[in-house]
């Protein structure tokens, strides 16, 4: 599906690479995440499709359940009233009809992992389109950063500035770009280690509401 490729280029997308190949750090950060948001619309969209025919393939399903089960009562009745060849010609209609329930189970699964993978998708790039916001206005603020200090640099050098005192400032620059990536890389961990245990809570929520219902139900667990 070329939606989903796409999608899976936009999350593979590295900003830090990104941004040292442009020419125009800031503008490319916004056409990524316009990029972001315009693919991120068009998978809701195809998620909610994908649901819906999902739901559609399970109502054809359940329609020819239900013809199946009305010519059961109906051979049923038949027999009762021993008129076998009506009996007989229900009985076919219900074979055919439950055929043709069957014949959309595998349909049904099929679309079923669709959706899942685009639902998948979908998280993914909210993910990553949230990640390219929180760090747009960090990764352009170092990029001014580093070409102030470069024309500076430059300027100074013009001027005869010491060599010594222009090696300093991109050593200082350097160092203020680690101390932010590495804050950025803390928030970002901090941010996994809370979902995490949003994960942990919500399993021990599921397996505390699953043992009350087999406990209803008398069975053990």
């Amino acid at each position: 599906m070329p939606l989903l490729e796409r999608v899976t280029t936009l999350i593979r997308a590295n900003l830090n690479d990104l941004i040292d190949k442009a020419e125009d750090p800031e503008k490319m950060l916004k056409q990524v995440i316009l990029d972001m948001q315009n693919q991120l619309m068009q998978v809701k969209t195809q998620v909610a499709i994908a649901i819906a025919d999902q739901h559609l393939l399970e109502q054809r399903r359940k329609e020819n359940q239900d013809k199946a089960a009305d010519w059961r009562r109906k051979a049923e009745l038949a027999v009762d009233k021993q008129q076998d060849d009506l009996a007989r010609a229900a009985l076919e209609r219900e074979m055919s009809c439950r055929r043709m329930a069957e014949g959309f189970d595998q349909q049904i699964a099929d679309q079923a992992a669709q959706v899942e993978n685009l639902k998948s998708a979908l998280h993914k790039l909210e993910q990553k389109l949230a990640e390219a916001r929180s760090r747009a206005e960090i990764l352009v603020a170092q990029h001014r950063r580093a070409r102030a200090v470069a024309r500076a640099s430059q300027a100074g050098s013009a001027a005869g500035d010491d060599s010594k005192a222009a090696a300093f400032e991109r050593m200082k620059d350097k160092v203020q770009f680690s101390e932010a990536v590495s804050q950025a890389q803390a928030e970002m961990a901090s941010e996994s280690v809370e979902d995490k245990l949003a994960a942990l809570e919500k399993d021990e929520e599921i397996a505390r509401l699953l043992a009350e219902l087999k406990a209803q139900r008398g069975r053990s667990t």
